[in-house]
């Protein structure tokens, strides 16, 4: 098969490289198509966060790209829970089922993290991904797509999943609940859309770039704030009554916005810190801890956060494709890379696959 395979820093290579092979309890799956993640560009340019096949920072046959969907071309030994030929999106964890926190569902904090022969994968993280025409994939890790679901659109549910975990599984998120959104990127225009889907009321969007605040608003957000002209604890606190959000999912990761979300947070709320900040930051624990406030990390879309937030899509509860702008095909990956790390044309999700752009455009007519 067709594969990108990472060399020297920055750099991709388009390889031969051999078709996967699934085993017990695992599917072969032909990539239709994949979304480019912020992620994958720290994977490229300067090795994986993550424990990786051949250690870090780099193996150069690994093939990067965590968030894709395509179709079941093969089955692993006595698979009969999926038929060849059914269109599939993907988790990117499968934990290792055994250890402790499997145990619990949170399979994104396995404490086999990264050691394939205990069974996990965390593809495009520590196993390869679907920047290639082929992937293997646990049963575990994947959700049928409806025949009314584009390609492109299913690519967004695993980034409609991280919201939905964040949100529900770790949060608790009941309706009527307020909920704060710092920062317009792909995850946080998805956790407007997700809270608003499951009644957060009022929901708030903050961030800096006004085309994407109103994209914020097409999908759901009561009141947007850009941090330039108004100040976002202040018109938070204004509308919730003074007290402050019961939510806030932070998705920018930089000290300032870490420091918003622990003063626009009411007492006993909860901060969801889904950004991965690049530098250690100075925090007000003591108002944190003082006003009994909740903060907790997510990592990736766990307990099966993305069958719900397929099901909310398929449902069309939110339009997922509000946040896709680009498409390039598979071969092209190199521009669609430089399109999500710098923004051209305003780019938020960019996808790459592996059929061709008028039949991606029928499929979502």
């Amino acid at each position: 098969m067709k594969a990108w395979v990472l060399g020297d820093p920055g750099q991709l290579l388009l390889r031969e490289k051999p078709t996967p092979v699934p085993s017990r309890a695992e599917v072969l799956v032909r990539i239709d198509a994949v979304a480019i993640c912020a992620t994958d560009l720290e994977i490229i340019h300067a090795g994986s966060p993550a424990s990786i096949q051949g250690g870090l920072p780099f193996n150069k046959s690994f093939t990067p790209g965590h968030e894709y969907m395509g179709t079941v071309a093969a089955l692993g030994s006595d698979v009969d829970e999926f038929r060849i030929g059914e269109r599939v999106s993907v988790e990117i964890h499968a934990g290792c089922g055994q250890c402790k926190r499997c145990r619990q569902g949170m399979y994104t904090s396995c404490l086999n993290y990264g050691k394939p022969e205990k069974g996990h994968r965390a593809n495009g993280f520590t196993t390869d991904g679907g920047f290639a025409e082929y992937a293997v994939n646990h049963i575990n890790t994947l959700a049928r797509v409806p025949d009314s679901m584009s390609d492109a659109e299913a690519t967004l549910v695993v980034t409609a999943g991280t919201s939905m975990y964040g949100l529900t599984e770790l949060g608790g998120l009941v309706a009527g609940e307020s909920v704060v959104v710092i920062g317009p990127g792909p995850i946080g225009l998805l956790a407007v859309a997700v809270a608003k889907a499951l009644g957060a009321s009022p929901v708030i969007l903050t961030g800096t770039r006004n085309k994407r605040l109103a994209i914020g608003q097409e999908l759901g957000a009561d009141r947007v704030i850009n941090i330039n002209d108004e100040d976002a604890v202040e018109v938070v606190k204004q509308l919730t009554g003074g007290i402050g959000a019961d939510y806030v999912v932070e998705c920018a990761g930089t000290e300032a916005t870490l420091n918003q979300a622990i003063h626009m947070t009411n007492r006993g709320g909860k901060i969801c810190l889904a950004a991965f900040p690049h530098e250690a930051a100075t925090l007000d624990i003591a108002h944190l801890v003082r006003n009994n406030i909740y903060a907790y990390g997510i990592r990736g879309e766990g307990r099966s956060a993305t069958r719900r937030a397929m099901e909310l899509m398929a449902a069309k509860r939110f339009d997922a494709t509000r946040i896709h702008t680009h498409t390039f095909p598979l071969e092209d990956l190199p521009t669609a890379l430089r399109y999500a790390r710098d923004r051209v044309d305003d780019a938020i999700k960019v996808v790459v696959t592996t059929r061709k752009a008028d039949a991606i455009a029928r499929a979502a007519e």
